[in-house]
């Protein structure tokens, strides 16, 4: 439930990013950093398309997981926290070089963006030690049964 709070957390900035992008949104509200420098860079598309847009879709796909691993059927699925780990460790890769660019190549930081690194990893975090425990468990419900 956690992951999924945070993911919806997440669409929100993405969101917001992403709206400006498309020109909905005029100026970006940023008390800290360069928003507009990142957010209007060569690097803030990605594949033809927004990285926030990119972001909005990851957010959603991990709200999505987040639930179905909730369910009565997947809710102790160790193949189910292997998916959730996965995609989430997808976007904290993808997180991680977007903020080497913003540090090294653009130069300038985007707080939105800064703070949706931190839901990413945050949510990753929370995935892998997911992942553990179902594992550790998994094992031990085999060890009773043997």
């Amino acid at each position: 439930m956690i992951v999924a709070m945070l993911a919806l957390a997440g669409i929100f900035v993405a969101l917001y990013l992403l709206l400006y992008k498309i020109g909905v949104v005029g100026n970006l509200s940023c008390s800290i950093g360069s928003c507009e420098t990142v957010n209007t860079s060569k690097w803030a598309v990605f594949i033809g398309a927004p990285v926030a847009a990119w972001g909005v879709g990851f957010y959603v796909v991990q709200v999505a997981l987040a639930l179905v691993s909730l369910e009565g059927r997947y809710a102790d699925s160790v193949g189910m926290s292997k998916l959730l780990a996965l995609v989430s460790g997808s976007g904290f890769v993808f997180s991680a070089w977007l903020t080497y660019l913003e540090l090294f190549v653009i130069k300038a930081i985007c707080q939105w963006c800064v703070i949706s690194a931190i839901i990413v990893t945050t949510v990753f975090v929370i995935a892998m030690l997911d992942l553990r425990e179902r594992a550790d468990l998994a094992v031990t419900g085999a060890d009773t049964v043997s």
